[in-house]
């Protein structure tokens, strides 16, 4: 199994910035994919990025050029930094992982509970 825990996310004017982090802990061998995903109200959740374990990264159009993805495996750590906050960013931010619990098995699905973000105009 494995938890993780989101922090950084509050309450910032428009065009300010944000960090938010993502730990990984628990029982596991690896992590490779690792992203952010986020749901406004009335909205479906949507990927925003993610990073592979070897650095590979994707954004959605809508955060290309202001949100950065970043990872220190070794503290099973991802991070999101996202400069240029538009009100149309404010939303529930979730942390994703892709591990396996063991050489066994497949790789699984893992969620944070997620930690608003709310940019006013």
């Amino acid at each position: 199994q494995v938890q993780l825990v989101e922090s950084g996310g509050g309450l910032v004017q428009a065009g300010g910035s944000l960090r938010l982090s993502c730990v990984a802990s628990g029982t596991f061998v690896s992590i490779n994919y690792m992203g952010w995903y986020r749901q406004a109200p009335g909205k479906q959740r949507e990927l925003v990025t993610g990073i592979t374990r070897g650095g590979a990264t994707n954004y959605a159009n809508s955060v290309k050029g202001r949100f950065t993805i970043s990872r220190a495996n070794a503290k099973n750590t991802v991070y999101l930094q996202m400069n240029s906050l538009k009100p149309e960013d404010t939303a529930v931010y979730y942390c994703n992982a892709n591990a396996r619990s063991s050489w066994f098995e497949n790789e699984s699905d893992y969620w944070g509970q997620g930690t608003q973000v709310t940019v006013s105009s």
